[in-house]
């Protein structure tokens, strides 16, 4: 695939994967993005991951048409980029690695191997001239790794934005950009906010027409939407009005609270309501989910004088990705010692800006008519 004049698309599918990171499920797959640069000389950007080297390295060699590489450049040490160093250095010993001087300890780390000796280390702005082309770097650290370089080439227009503007899914099937796009940012970006700001402040000097990222298709139509995404998301704003209710239930009395405010709410008028079941649904949607939407109820039961334990999960997870400036709302169920809400509630304190709702809504076993009374002033509050 030429991405332009100069620039191929080698990257790979793979559709044997199930878990990546192996945490997030990904039924389509996932592409390891590389690119080659062809000019006065030549760049390889990025390697792919280690069960794909000899394709990888039939499309690097149908790429090249009997030239040799001049540059390696490596953006992100994560195995599934960095895996095929040592196999691309054994076929094209001549060629000068480009990368961070962490990416050079790192490559130590991982094979054992000085390659700091005969490569080039880059830094905040500098550059690397191919011919006509011209590649400047950015340092992006720790999005979402601290040695990430991004690269942009003067001459295409084009960002190499590493991990960023990724996403779950294979080249070969056809799905929206946005949803898969999301789940990737908030599951393994979406800690590092700050870092993407001041990412997006660096890059903004550059006149940007296409985005080459290490997962997810070539972008390069309206690049405004996908700009505005990880703008809203890193500053952790709410990408859309609604609710979205996140629930445990074990013997249906949760649930069929959690049912009764949906109700409720869409009654109101209040525009999306979203509920999962968390011990059920994929969580990382669910961390998705609580990010997209401005307003998020917690509800579940008493259990061993805390919370259930997949709630326990989610809230733990949302903490660690920096959870914030959202309105909360709480369902407890407890049939002696309801505890659930004083718990979550004490990790979500923990979160910054949150405004928590003034209404509980306590479950003594099931939904009585003073927890109706409950139900509806929670959903007064929300709406």
């Amino acid at each position: 695939m030429k991405i332009s004049d100069n620039i191929i698309y080698i990257g790979v599918n793979d559709h044997k994967i199930d878990l990546f990171e192996g945490q997030y499920a990904v039924p389509n797959g996932m592409a390891y993005n590389s690119y080659v640069i062809l000019d006065e000389k030549t760049a390889v950007m990025d390697t792919v991951d280690a069960n794909f080297t000899d394709e990888w390295l039939e499309n690097l060699h149908n790429a090249l048409n009997g030239r040799e590489p001049d540059y390696l450049v490596i953006q992100h040490m994560e195995p599934d980029h960095s895996a095929n160093i040592m196999n691309f250095m054994k076929k094209y010993p001549k060629t000068q690695v480009v990368a961070s001087s962490k990416a050079f300890a790192m490559i130590k780390s991982f094979f054992g191997e000085d390659l700091s000796a005969n490569g080039i280390v880059v830094g905040e702005n500098d550059t690397l001239a191919l011919g006509g082309t011209t590649l400047t770097f950015v340092t992006a650290p720790m999005v979402h790794w601290p040695e990430v370089i991004m690269t942009y080439d003067s001459r295409d227009k084009v960002l190499f934005s590493a991990d960023g503007f990724g996403k779950f899914g294979a080249l070969d099937i056809e799905e929206e950009w946005a949803c898969e796009a999301r789940r990737y940012y908030f599951g393994i970006v979406g800690k590092y906010g700050v870092q993407v700001q001041n990412l997006l402040k660096k890059v903004s000097k550059f006149d940007i027409k296409t985005i080459c990222p290490l997962h997810g298709p070539v972008l390069s139509d309206d690049l405004e939407q996908y700009l505005s995404l990880y703008n809203v998301w890193s500053k952790y704003e709410a990408e859309s009005r609604g609710v979205f209710i996140a629930y445990t239930s074990v013997y249906g009395n949760t649930k069929n609270a959690v049912m009764k405010l949906a109700e409720i709410l869409k009654e109101k008028g209040c525009e999306n309501v979203v509920v999962s079941d968390l011990a059920r649904s994929d969580m990382a949607e669910c961390v998705e989910d609580a990010f997209r939407y401005d307003r998020v109820v917690f509800a579940t039961t008493t259990y061993n004088g805390d919370m259930f334990p997949f709630m326990k999960d989610f809230i733990n997870r949302l903490a660690e990705h920096s959870f914030q400036n959202r309105k909360v709302g709480f369902i407890e169920n407890g049939t002696w010692a309801p505890m659930a809400a004083k718990s979550m509630k004490a990790i979500l304190e923990k979160c910054k800006d949150i405004t928590f709702c003034e209404n509980v809504v306590q479950i003594h076993s099931s939904v009585d008519e003073n927890c109706m009374k409950q139900i509806s002033a929670l959903a007064d509050e929300l709406c």
